[in-house]
């Protein structure tokens, strides 16, 4: 009987590292004396084979064999893009075309 793997939805943190990113897991939990909602959050190390994975992305990851000390997950989609590398990216696309129009002189 093959166990069920957990698969959790976040937003990435980091992408420094070659290979691996960190995902921040938020989630709501009722205080147990106050009943006051508190909002908790998680770091997960996971696996992102081609580096596809920017700052800002809602991905999501599911659990797997050990990679490394720390990496126990590895990334199953990317849900969203972030919107400010897709906008951070337009500017540069426009001036590679610019610089390669010949001069009118």
């Amino acid at each position: 009987m093959e166990k069920i793997k957990k698969i959790r939805t976040g937003i990435v943190v980091s992408s420094k590292m070659d290979k691996s990113i960190l995902v921040q897991i938020e989630r709501m939990q009722k205080h147990r004396v106050y009943g006051k909602r508190m909002r908790l959050l998680s770091k997960f190390t996971a696996h992102d084979e081609n580096n596809d994975c920017l700052v800002g992305d809602n991905v999501s990851i599911i659990e797997t064999r050990p990679i490394s000390k720390t990496k126990h997950w590895r990334v199953l989609s990317i849900n969203k893009k972030a919107e400010m590398h897709q906008q951070n990216l337009m500017p540069l696309a426009e001036e590679n075309t610019i610089e390669n129009q010949p001069d009118g002189e």
